[in-house]
């Protein structure tokens, strides 16, 4: 019985999809070895970008490459280079990343949330793999997806910008100028956007039980706003300015993900 839906199940995926997986987990359990062993926190993210563009760059080279596969491994790659090379030199800055503090030296928890980013990795760009096993050529929601995932990268890209600077000169204030004016987490919503915009890109090629995929900018958009991002930073900022009155005043005025014009935000009357 085992055996026969192991078949079915093969005959339902195309096997550079399962090779390209295997290639997501092959790189985040060696990142997992030397992050261990080093007890170092400078491949983590690194490594969470770069699964991203190595899955694709693979699955790419699988099959025959159309213009519509490029475009999606260039969107890709532009989103994950650009992720690993501004968390890689935040890190190297950093020195280290406070969320491992009290799990870097157990080789369980620290395996484990190794073994996390490979399914987050795999989940987010699963529609982007069965498309890239298809022949697709370009249409309407090709040139959306495009639209989206631009705007979503050049927001998210400003704004760790801005942030990055900002600290460089102000290290115990919190950002409030540029696009943190309008949004207290602006990058993650360049992110999510990114994502719904490869989401859209793919959307055509997918059929039958594909359309599972769309599961992956569900997951990033619940991860950032429930789980992993927001939750952790507001958190980590309601310690540290809780008690300041410019910062209560920011966080009332300020909208949580999308940008908005500064706008009392606490539903109180001003």
């Amino acid at each position: 019985m085992i055996q026969q839906h192991a078949v079915y199940l093969e005959s339902m995926i195309d096997s550079s999809i399962v090779q390209s997986i295997s290639v997501i987990f092959s790189i985040n359990l060696l990142g997992f070895i030397f992050a261990y062993l080093f007890k170092t926190d400078k491949l983590t993210d690194l490594l969470y970008g770069l699964s991203f563009v190595t899955a694709a760059i693979f699955i790419l080279s699988k099959g025959g490459i159309t213009s519509a596969k490029l475009v999606l491994v260039i969107m890709i790659s532009l989103w994950g280079i650009r992720l690993a090379a501004y968390l890689l030199i935040r890190i190297l800055k950093t020195g280290k990343d406070r969320r491992f503090d009290t799990i870097r030296a157990d080789f369980l928890k620290f395996g484990g949330f190794w073994l996390l980013q490979a399914v987050t990795v795999t989940v987010i760009i699963w529609p982007s793999l069965v498309f890239l096993t298809k022949k697709p050529i370009f249409g309407t929601a090709n040139i959306l997806g495009i639209l989206v995932w631009s705007i979503g990268l050049l927001i998210e890209a400003i704004a760790d910008y801005q942030k990055f600077v900002f600290k460089l000169e102000n290290k115990t204030k919190w950002i409030s100028s540029g696009l943190w004016k309008y949004s207290r987490h602006p990058n993650y919503f360049g992110e999510i956007l990114c994502w719904w915009g490869i989401f859209m890109f793919a959307f055509p090629a997918l059929k039958s039980w594909e359309y599972v995929g769309i599961i992956s900018p569900i997951f990033i958009t619940y991860m950032l706003l429930f789980v992993s991002g927001i939750p952790i930073l507001e958190k980590r900022y309601e310690k540290k300015y809780g008690s300041n009155p410019e910062y209560i005043k920011y966080k009332q005025k300020t909208s949580l993900l999308i940008p908005f014009p500064p706008y009392r935000f606490d539903n109180k009357n001003k």
